[in-house]
């Protein structure tokens, strides 16, 4: 693994508006170009299509990251939509097992960049607890860049992070012009 040249920071991109996944997998192909290992985990997305015919990927991330060296993605989400008010348990599990891969990844200082895709939203929508998210920033080695992606950051990790950004929406196709989430840029 190639070291980056500063202590690694955390990072949060929350907000209503659109990018927030967008501009940590622009870090993510920033600091690979760079030599680093980059590894994302997506709560609460999976790989394999929702709509279609099964041979696509309900986000091009997936499909592209695959061809960038030392930039590793992995889903832990299923193809249904998570149940805010009531999620199911295989939710919750699959959000549990990519906090513990987290861990794993932290701990055994497995890459140079850890991007936790909508873990703020996993947080909201209680498939892990904010003091298990707050004990990743607070485990994280110095070694290794955090970013945690996802609306509604709490102030207790706002307040742990380096960096904060948070996306506004200022205008939308979607509320503007009713438009559907559009291949290759919502998805």
């Amino acid at each position: 693994m190639q070291k980056p040249d500063t202590a690694g920071q955390v990072q949060v991109y929350t907000g209503n508006g659109k990018g927030k996944t967008t501009c940590a997998l622009g870090a993510g192909l920033r600091a690979a170009g760079h030599g680093l290992v980059v590894t994302v985990i997506s709560f609460m997305k999976a790989q394999v299509a929702w709509r279609g015919d099964g041979d696509d990927v309900n986000y091009g991330e997936f499909r592209s990251i695959t061809s960038i060296p030392n930039f590793t993605i992995i889903p832990m989400g299923r193809q249904s939509w998570v149940d805010k008010e009531n999620p199911d348990p295989i939710d919750i599990e699959m959000a549990q097992d990519g906090l513990k891969l987290a861990h794993e990844i932290l701990t055994e200082h497995k890459c140079d960049v850890l991007i936790l895709d909508e873990i703020n939203v996993a947080v909201e929508w209680n498939l892990i607890s904010l003091e298990q998210q707050a004990e990743l920033v607070t485990m994280k080695p110095d070694d290794i860049e955090l970013i945690m992606t996802g609306r509604y950051a709490r102030d207790e990790i706002i307040n742990l992070a380096d960096l904060v950004t948070e996306m506004k929406e200022i205008k939308h196709y979607y509320t503007a012009e009713k438009a559907e989430a559009r291949k290759g840029f919502e998805f």
